[in-house]
């Protein structure tokens, strides 16, 4: 059985540019277009694709696989439990060969176009040493009424206690440097808190204006009840990590 370990090894050979993580779980009416849309618009970088399966009681898997002789970049890694969203971003960051890594949500409603814009944006000569991650902001959202106003709502209220200038956490569209993502303390949600934890370590975040779409196939697995409790643990757990943090600003070996 694949552990951490051997993942990380295995993520230090035949180095890539940028690991596009995709969590995907019943998405098997979706996978082949966004796959194939990842290869489109990267298809003049060094990249790789992981698609990571939940444990999807649909035929993903299935089409997953076929897909891999049509796409030599994609990769895809199967949780043998459902586990998460967070955890299956986790597997595919563990398992990813890139130093930059972009995540993007399984269900089509990001759009794979903006990715190289949020890449070059990271790696521009000018960028802050000390960058993290690049969110996306979706600036027209295809959602419904109820959703946008619960996203909303939550978005502020976690702006105000975290105080992490964050707009749009819940956008799946993100590049970040791995090894930064890794010094983050792991628990389950914690894709939403990313800006958060990655002031906590001393990192800057920046945001980008990006596409949304209607989703095409398939129904959303979160319920706006449903998110907003558990968000509300979540919530105080990462006020507990911000108050319990002591950064060093680096150091020195003398």
């Amino acid at each position: 059985m694949p552990n951490e370990k051997s993942l990380n090894l295995a993520s230090q050979s035949a180095a890539v540019a940028l690991s596009v993580v995709v969590p995907v779980f019943n998405e098997a009416e979706n996978v082949e277009k966004l796959a194939r849309e990842i290869q489109t618009a990267l298809k003049s970088y060094d990249f790789e694709m992981i698609f990571v399966n939940d444990a999807s009681t649909d035929s993903t898997q299935a089409a997953l696989i076929a897909l891999k002789q049509d796409l030599p970049r994609l990769r895809v890694l199967s949780h043998r439990q459902n586990s998460g969203q967070s955890r299956s971003i986790r597997t595919g960051i563990l398992a990813a060969k890139g130093a930059l890594i972009a995540t993007l949500d399984g269900d089509g409603q990001n759009d794979p176009a903006d990715i190289p814009a949020l890449y070059t944006a990271f790696t521009r000569e000018d960028a802050p040493e000390t960058l993290g991650m690049i969110g996306g902001h979706r600036a027209l959202r295809k959602d419904s009424l109820a959703k946008k106003y619960a996203s909303r709502f939550g978005n502020g209220i976690r702006k105000r206690l975290l105080k992490d200038n964050a707009r749009d956490t819940g956008c799946g569209l993100k590049v970040f440097k791995r090894d930064a993502f890794l010094r983050l303390p792991y628990f389950d949600h914690i894709h939403r808190y990313l800006p958060a934890l990655m002031l906590r370590e001393g990192y800057v975040c920046e945001y980008v204006d990006v596409n949304h779409r209607h989703r095409e196939f398939g129904v959303s697995k979160y319920t706006n009840f449903g998110r907003l409790i558990v968000s509300l643990s979540d919530l105080l757990g990462v006020m507990w990590l911000n108050r319990r943090a002591r950064n060093p600003q680096g150091f020195d070996e003398v």
